[in-house]
């Protein structure tokens, strides 16, 4: 698929180390998105032990095939030793008659870096399983960000800068994208990225389109939007094959943060006349200097594996996308310094 690529010229360099990470802090252990649950039998085979082991496996949406959100390893107690202690994400269930009506706390970074425990509170199992359960959207998510914000704090300082250079000579705006995805492709307002994989191909593109009214933002514009560009952009093996999204597999969810519209769309992408499709997550945001919307979109093409991880190593790419008015601010403060 990413056959029709050219070879971007790159120098290859080692990679940074984060300037935020303590110099005397061990790094972590573990995988992106792997929990270690530290639960005594007495504890995890009950109802609030079996309540977040529930939680934790919550399948991710818009995937091909159920995954769980989590890949989660249990140990006793008393197994949790040093070694264990340098886990990146770890769950207590504290089982206390002092805490009534369940309580969760969290903390950073305690043994390693980087890191997150939680421990969540509860006077009985059957007390935990409902806290749990009623915080079920909270436990996923605080997760979730955690990895993703973990992914682009590692992108700010270790991305592929020959890429980001491209993207911003042709749209004027910026991008950290994985420096495995090494090929790149340009078209009218239109850049598509690949590692151009063999057995597993990711792919980031970015896109621009005139705002010309509020109607791109709804479920049916996105979508026609999306089999526009990606379908003139994105051509399949078979001659006369071209991208388009799955009707029956596709969401939006608008939102603003930081007093910026985003919108959010997940699904599925399949090819017509071909057998090929996978999953894609995607944000579009308003570029108020050139009153356009600007979208970046990552999507997989991965059969007989697991997605989950992949997609969202490539996610994370997606929000650290730079604005024309954040490079113009960035260009604003380094000329204020050099004053």
């Amino acid at each position: 698929m990413a056959s029709v690529m050219v070879l971007l010229s790159l120098i290859a360099c080692n990679p940074k180390r984060d300037p935020n990470k303590p110099l005397l802090v061990p790094s972590s252990s573990g995988n992106p998105y792997e929990v270690l649950v530290v639960a005594d039998d007495s504890v995890w085979g009950t109802a609030g032990g079996k309540a977040l082991k529930k939680v934790l496996n919550t399948p991710v949406p818009m995937l091909p095939q159920d995954e769980p959100s989590f890949h989660v390893t249990r140990i006793q107690n008393d197994d949790y030793d040093r070694i264990f202690k340098l886990f990146r994400n770890i769950i207590f269930i504290k089982i206390d008659d002092d805490y009534r009506g369940g309580k969760i706390l969290f903390d950073r970074n305690v043994n390693s870096y980087p890191q997150v425990i939680i421990t969540i509170h509860a006077e009985d199992t059957d007390e935990a399983a409902a806290y749990i359960n009623a915080n079920k959207s909270s436990i996923i998510g605080f997760l979730y960000n955690e990895e993703i914000t973990r992914q682009c704090d590692y992108l700010n300082y270790n991305h592929n800068y020959a890429i980001s250079d491209t993207v911003r000579k042709h749209l004027g705006c910026d991008i950290f994208v994985p420096s495995d995805l090494l090929k790149v492709k340009t078209g009218k307002d239109f850049v598509w990225i690949s590692n151009d994989g063999l057995s597993t191909v990711q792919n980031i593109v970015v896109y621009t389109y005139p705002y010309a009214t509020e109607k791109v933002f709804d479920k049916h514009g996105y979508v026609a939007l999306r089999d526009t560009f990606l379908g003139r952009n994105i051509p399949g093996y078979n001659p006369g094959s071209k991208m388009q999204t799955n009707k029956e597999c596709v969401e939006v969810n608008n939102y603003t943060k930081n007093g910026q519209f985003i919108q959010e769309g997940r699904g599925l992408w399949e090819m017509s006349g071909d057998a090929m499709g996978g999953p894609f997550v995607s944000l579009s945001r308003i570029d108020t200097l050139n009153n356009r919307v600007i979208v970046a979109e990552a999507f997989v093409y991965a059969p007989s594996k697991m997605k989950r991880s992949i997609i969202r190593r490539l996610e994370a790419s997606l929000y650290t996308l730079k604005m024309p008015a954040d490079l113009e601010k960035e260009q604003q403060e380094e000329e204020k310094e050099q004053d």
